[in-house]
């Protein structure tokens, strides 16, 4: 057999390729897999409120000291 050999700096740039960046154009849309569950994009709605609501709230100090 033949061995491809690919040095660290050609790999690292395929990562920013165009074509790493997209999905395959027939590839089936399995929730979950290649595809957010609806589950998964109620959930993430829900992280998104709760962040949104903790900033609102202006930080307390986790502790009181008596000076």
């Amino acid at each position: 057999g033949t061995r491809i050999i690919c040095d660290r700096k050609f790999l690292l740039e395929c990562k920013n390729s165009p074509a790493a960046r997209t999905p395959p154009c027939c590839l089936p849309q399995t929730p979950g897999v290649t595809s957010l569950a609806l589950s998964s994009l109620v959930k993430l709605e829900e992280l998104k409120e709760r962040n949104e609501s903790e900033e609102a709230v202006p930080d307390q100090d986790q502790f009181e000291m008596d000076i």
